[in-house]
Parts: C-alpha cells; sequence; structure tokens
C-alpha cells in the first residue's frame, strides 16, 4: 500500500508555469509506473504523463513539449513540470501508482489558469 499526497497546485496566467509534486508514503523504487492524472469539471479523469520505474516517458498528445515528468527514487517523488499553461489545462491533478498489489491515487490538486 501507498498514500500520495500532491502540491503545487494554484491560479497562473496563460502562459505561465507551474510545477506539481506528488510525495510518496514509502519507497517508490519498487513501483512500476507512476504519474499524472487530470479531471476538469463534467468530464472523466484522463491521462497527463506517466513514468517508469526504469525512467520510460509518455505523454498524452496534448501535453507533448509543455509538460515533463519525473521521478526521484531517493526523494519518494513524482514531479510535474507544467509550461505554456492554456485555460484548458484547467482541471484537478492526480498523482497515481500503479503497483503489484493495485492501483492507489492521491486527493488531487487544483490546477486553474485563467486571465
Amino acid at each position: 500500500q501507498v498514500q500520495l499526497v500532491e502540491s503545487g497546485g494554484g491560479l497562473v496566467r496563460p502562459g505561465g508555469s507551474l510545477r506539481l509534486s506528488c510525495t510518496a508514503s514509502r519507497s517508490i523504487f519498487s513501483i512500476a509506473i507512476m504519474g499524472w492524472y487530470r479531471q476538469a469539471p463534467g468530464k472523466q479523469r484522463e491521462l497527463v504523463a506517466i513514468i517508469t520505474s526504469g525512467g520510460i516517458t509518455n505523454y498524452a498528445d496534448s501535453m507533448k513539449g509543455r509538460f515533463t515528468v519525473s521521478r526521484d527514487n531517493n526523494k519518494n517523488t513524482v514531479d510535474l513540470q507544467m509550461n505554456s499553461l492554456k485555460p484548458e489545462d484547467t482541471a484537478v491533478y492526480y498523482c497515481n501508482a500503479r503497483t503489484f498489489s493495485g492501483t492507489y491515487w492521491g486527493q488531487g490538486t487544483q490546477v486553474t489558469v485563467s486571465s
């Protein structure tokens, strides 16, 4: 089992940047896949980016070139650097961990992109 806590959300203007961080309650060294999802009002939760234990990344098409996911196995964190933010990036962003024992979610952090 693992608990995930997100931080770093907030209000930012279009074109701005934010960095989200997810801290796990235990070592993430053996967690196969970690990543970020988001859910906008009235929409389904969607993939933002994932990163494997070996550092392989995958992004949703609309995030490629703007977002960067990284993980630090020593600090038990997974970060999401978001640049060139757009109003349509407004959503609650959730950290996700897929382990051999199950899939775990954080409580989410709100990101609002507005002028």
